[in-house]
């Protein structure tokens, strides 16, 4: 094939895959998209935060100060790298919950046909095996990290707060995205 010619046919498929990015679930228009996005990025944002002061109370170790167990993570005690943390955080999580609101959009219809503990349950396994226990980035207390980071960086302690974390997280976006999204 040419390239001309695979360049024609691009262009002839092109009709059919725009009707199938607008109608991705039957149904369901263009703004419930938008809202659905807007309030998952919110409950994403305030679960996540909520997540993570009540884990600090018990991981400052991990963030704080210049022997903090996890010593490539900006330290959280020093002005500079704490107040970029801050800069960035709340934009951050935005971007993520619109990312992972917006992957959604295909099984929007099937979620709201499941009744409220499976999707319930399903919510806390995406959020948590997902987006931590499997993720490709290696951490002290997921798959990869076991698997890639130096012992110094797997142990017990870290393992734990970090679930802590991470279940506190999935537990509540789990719970308000299922009650109030569908």
């Amino acid at each position: 094939m040419k390239t001309g010619d695979l360049c024609r046919n691009t262009k002839l498929l092109m009709p059919k895959l725009n009707i199938l990015a607008i109608n991705i679930v039957k149904g369901v228009n263009k703004m419930q998209y938008l809202v659905f996005s807007l309030w998952f990025t919110l409950i994403h944002v305030l679960s996540y935060t909520l997540a993570g002061v009540l884990a600090l109370r018990i991981s400052k170790d991990i963030y704080e100060g210049r022997s903090r167990l996890m010593d490539y993570l900006r330290d959280m005690s020093d002005e500079k790298e704490s107040k970029h943390v801050q800069k960035w955080f709340i934009p951050g999580q935005i971007l993520r919950g619109i990312l992972m609101s917006i992957i959604l959009y295909p099984i929007l219809a099937p979620l709201g046909e499941l009744s409220f503990g499976i999707r319930f349950l399903f919510f806390i396994g995406l959020m948590f095996i997902y987006t931590h226990l499997s993720s490709v980035a290696p951490c002290s207390d997921n798959i990869e990290g076991l698997i890639y980071l130096k012992e110094r960086y797997i142990n017990r302690t870290l393992f734990l707060k970090f679930h802590f974390e991470m279940i506190i997280y999935s537990l509540l976006l789990g719970f308000f995205v299922s009650f109030f999204l569908f």
